[in-house]
């Protein structure tokens, strides 16, 4: 395989294409001694179902895993909408709090000025 650079594993300096094949000869060995059923007219057949029953394990695990992200996303997804909506009812809240508070503090001035006003007036029994 001409790939230009080769890949190397971590743990012995292999090419990750001589660690595959490999992986790939020892499985065909495996299925040929395990499944000694219907025997395929040549070699090549056996080689190609066992990769073919190979990239379908392969495939599977890699599919599960894709679809068990997802779910986790959209977990995440629901938990940030549903925090989104709580903060907006809170900011809704603090707003309305804080009209309140505004309000009757100007109630309670206006009431100051006017009493103060009412205190500063001359009585006539002065």
């Amino acid at each position: 395989m001409a790939f230009g650079k080769a890949r190397y594993t971590a743990e012995n300096d292999q090419p990750v294409e001589t660690e595959v094949e490999g992986e790939i000869r020892e499985f065909v060995r495996r299925e040929a001694a395990t499944n000694p059923g219907r025997q395929p007219e040549n070699e090549s057949e056996l080689v190609a179902n066992n990769v073919n029953s190979l990239l379908q394990r392969v495939t599977s695990t890699s599919v599960q895993e894709i679809d068990k992200l997802i779910t986790e996303l959209q977990m995440l997804r629901d938990k940030l909408q549903s925090e989104a909506a709580r903060v907006q009812r809170e900011i809704v809240e603090y707003a309305t709090l804080s009209q309140g508070a505004l309000q009757s503090t100007k109630i309670i001035a206006e009431s100051l000025i006017q009493w103060k006003k009412a205190s500063d007036t001359p009585t006539p029994s002065d």
